[in-house]
């Protein structure tokens, strides 16, 4: 989500997220801690301060799909299955086993013992509460999409669960894997706003948020997976990138992420740091507002990306994209290796003639942008190539909670948009992203293609996984001959941390957990 590439930057000791508005605090006293504290990295050997560019839009699985929101709540929330980061296998987390009596039956054996952090039983009935309220219409969740293949959930007894499934549903386990089908304490959510005050079984607690300042987690005492190494996580927002990275080098803040392709040498030279870089998951690509008629014509397209040289674009990320036009990475399932050159090539005379030939630089043409690094440098050099070919481009900059309802509604011609792909699944890119089930939600693209969504369904209607590639395969391809969406790069997952971090691991997907994380 999916779920996007969205330049966060991890600060360890106080884990501070940059703001969407510059709103009250949470009330001190909920969770029982002084939200007025003003963590720092030096402060304590046992804290951690990670640095993010954006704030939260929100704290609950349930309403929320972003990265940047994403990064705090898998610290305090958990699923019942997780891919291993290694092997790309998922394994069991929250549950203890699970088993297919049929191709729409799973019976999911939970773990026993495990408490919320509200000190209430998490159970089959919690785990029955937290999927039936994120596939519930009347929620508006923004990715209800993941179980929308689930029929029913039933809690059997206190430590099982069933699903049964409308079809033969592949990629359930991903899903129940997703950031945004973590588990929630019932109780917490039916007498307290989680978006606002989290409760979650995982190893940190939420303390308080001082909107456009500051998160502030502290250690789960009663975590039920063994000793937390840290005492306190703030998520601290800093909005330029430069002096994130300045207080990463006096020590204010302990921990980066998605590194910025025009600041990785300054990073890679600062004494006392560790810089990681690994391949990824996440993909970054311009998509067109499918809804509008210029953008159902194949020539505006396909003039559209004739006229981008994405090489070009991969050179100035400094090492940290990889050149491909397939909109499925190679981390990801159902990549074939064919769709890394199936994209329209770029071919600026082309390009020219096609705009010349049907006034396409007549209109004007909204490109809509993320206030976030690479999306910004994407937008600049997108629009000064589309230039060059004849179109009219006018860029539109957001802070980051507004360009997500911006795209959700559609209001733009052209827009950067990225995903992830928390479940490292192909269904999981091109369903929510491009099925027309989600136009209005998760498809900001607005993209309705009755042929394509077949191709689509057949890749989750079904559990023979080589079956589910092949479809995979062939719906990436139709995009592609189609010029749905033009791929700018896949990313490369990096972080920066001060060398007194021990322990962290960062997933393929982009995400992390701070459980087994410690400071010396």
């Amino acid at each position: 989500m999916k779920k996007h590439w969205l330049l966060l930057l991890t600060l360890i000791g106080v884990l501070i997220l940059s703001a969407c508005s510059g709103g009250s605090t949470i009330p001190e006293g909920e969770q029982g801690s002084d939200s007025n504290a003003e963590p720092s990295a030096s402060s304590g050997e046992n804290e951690i301060i990670y640095a993010s560019t954006s704030d939260a839009v929100g704290l609950s699985p349930t309403m929320t799909n972003d990265s940047v929101s994403s990064n705090v709540m898998t610290q305090i929330y958990e699923n019942l299955f997780e891919r291993n980061p290694e092997t790309m296998e998922l394994e069991p987390k929250l549950a203890e086993s699970y088993e297919n009596t049929d191709e729409l039956t799973w019976v999911i054996k939970l773990k026993e013992g495990i408490k919320f952090q509200d000190g209430t039983p998490f159970n089959a009935e919690a785990v029955k509460y937290s999927f039936d309220k994120l596939r519930d219409p009347a929620t508006g969740a923004p990715r209800a999409s993941l179980l929308e293949p689930v029929d029913t959930v039933t809690a059997v007894d206190e430590t099982t669960v069933e699903i049964k499934t409308k079809y033969p549903y592949g990629p359930l386990l991903a899903a129940l894997s997703h950031s945004n089908a973590a588990i929630i304490s019932p109780t917490a959510d039916e007498k307290q706003d989680l978006m606002q005050n989290p409760v979650g079984t995982g190893p940190f607690k939420f303390v308080s948020w001082e909107q456009g300042n500051q998160i502030v987690l502290e250690k789960n005492a009663d975590y039920w997976d063994g000793e937390v190494g840290l005492d306190k996580v703030t998520f601290k927002i800093v909005p330029e990138i430069s002096t994130a990275i300045s207080m990463l080098q006096t020590g204010e803040v302990s921990f980066l992420d998605a590194l910025p392709p025009e600041q990785i040498s300054r990073i890679e030279g600062l004494e006392n740091v560790e810089v990681t870089k690994q391949e990824g998951t996440p993909v970054y690509y311009l998509t067109f507002n499918h809804s509008q008629e210029r953008n159902q014509n194949p020539d505006f397209r396909k003039a559209v990306a004739s006229a981008i040289d994405r090489d070009a674009f991969v050179e100035k990320l400094n090492g940290l994209g990889v050149r491909s036009d397939s909109v499925l990475g190679p981390k990801v399932f159902g990549y074939n290796e064919e769709a890394d050159k199936a994209g329209t090539p770029y071919d600026p005379e082309l390009a020219k003639q096609l705009v010349e030939e049907n006034g396409f630089g007549d209109e004007p043409i909204k490109l809509l942008a993320a206030n976030r690094d690479n999306f910004v440098l994407m937008a600049e050099i997108v629009q000064s190539q589309l230039t060059e070919a004849g179109f009219n481009v006018e860029i539109e900059m957001m802070e980051w909670a507004t360009f997500l309802d911006t795209a959700r509604s559609g209001q733009y011609d052209l827009t950067f948009l990225s995903w992830s792909n928390v479940t490292s699944d192909g269904s999981e890119m091109l369903y929510p992203n491009f099925h027309s089930d989600n136009v209005g939600n998760s498809n900001r693209a607005q993209y309705s293609d009755a042929e394509f969504d077949k191709l689509v369904e057949a890749s989750r209607t079904t559990v023979d996984q080589a079956e589910r590639e092949k479809h995979l395969h062939d719906a990436n391809m139709y995009m592609l001959n189609n010029d749905v969406a033009v791929v700018m790069y896949h990313g490369l997952v990096t972080s920066a941390t001060d060398n007194s971090i021990k322990g962290l691991k960062i997933d393929p997907n982009g995400q992390w957990s701070l459980k087994d994380v410690t400071r010396e």
